[in-house]
């Protein structure tokens, strides 16, 4: 069995630390770069219900997305929940190992795996990393369809390919308007909307997105945006990357048993979809309400 540094070694060369922005915390956590591994589990939030996980399963390494202390801290006290994570995996010997916007750029990445999992071809990074000269790396992907689309069409995909969550998949732009390339970006994606402008792709599906940029994005152009739940967008880099590293595991000979985890931990437990009825304005003249989608498109579990 290889010991905890091998297998890390291995995932710093998938996502180099150097590769995170400057205000990431990415890297090991906790783990004895001694100890030997025989289980390695996937999950994007390094959060309780997962380290418990992580114990169940007999794992000697859990590697998560996002990470433990972003912003540091000043106690890892047991009486604190990201406390008590530190000092579920360290008396269980589990190792917690970070990959964060090292792997949102990374060839490929986790845009790769959400343009994977919608049918989509990548194109090139909607943002190019400078210090790539195959221009591969970057952040976010600029796709394409596989087959001509529109946008009720993609939303409806969207939310079948997607893990299930309370939210679902929210639709900004004309329900009819054909979808021909797109951008997606894993993750919050509000910031990168005048890369998606100047790509001049006909959708971009991402998370989190925000009143304000929303609205000024679709005055800019006839855009559609597609807004996922954060979690759900970053989830299909899990399976990518432990594809990967069951690849460097056959190939070392290492004999790793790896997982991904299928828990849920988007923070939105439930959905109560909005009824139409009549807008306060819809008697003015001149005025009209704005026909919904679909509620059957709308990517609400059932």
């Amino acid at each position: 069995m290889p010991r905890l540094s091998e297998v890390i070694a291995a995932l710093d060369d998938l996502w180099p630390a150097e590769r995170a922005e400057s205000w990431d915390a990415v890297g090991t956590v906790v783990g004895d770069p001694d100890q030997e591994v025989t289980r390695v589990l996937f999950a994007v939030d390094p959060v309780q219900e997962i380290v418990d996980e992580a114990v169940k399963l007999g794992a000697g390494l859990l590697v998560t997305h996002h990470p433990l202390y972003l912003r540091g801290t000043t106690t890892v006290a047991a009486s604190t929940f990201k406390g008590r994570a530190v000092h579920t995996l360290i008396k269980n010997d589990i190792a917690l190992h970070v990959a964060h916007t090292n792997a949102d750029t990374a060839d490929p990445g986790v845009s790769d795996a959400l343009a994977g999992a919608l049918g989509l071809r990548v194109v090139r990074p909607l943002v190019p990393d400078p210090s790539d000269p195959g221009g591969r790396r970057g952040l976010g992907r600029v796709c394409e369809a596989d087959a001509p689309l529109t946008v009720r069409e993609f939303a409806a995909r969207a939310a079948e390919r997607l893990p299930a969550t309370a939210q679902g998949i929210r639709v900004a732009g004309d329900p009819d308007a054909p979808v021909r390339t797109v951008a997606v970006s894993g993750g919050s994606g509000d910031s990168l909307f005048d890369h998606v402008r100047a790509a001049g792709v006909d959708a971009f599906l991402t998370a989190d997105l925000r009143h304000h940029p929303a609205s000024e994005a679709r005055a800019h152009s006839p855009l559609a945006l597609l807004d996922a739940a954060h979690w759900a967008t970053e989830w299909p880099w899990c399976e990518l990357a432990a594809a990967q590293l069951d690849e460097i595991s056959d190939r070392h000979g290492w004999d790793l048993r790896v997982h991904v985890s299928r828990t849920v931990t988007d923070p939105w437990t439930a959905h109560a979809a909005s009824r139409a009825r009549p807008s306060p304005t819809a008697t003015l003249p001149g005025s009209a309400a704005r026909a919904p989608l679909d509620p059957e498109s709308s990517g609400a579990p059932n």
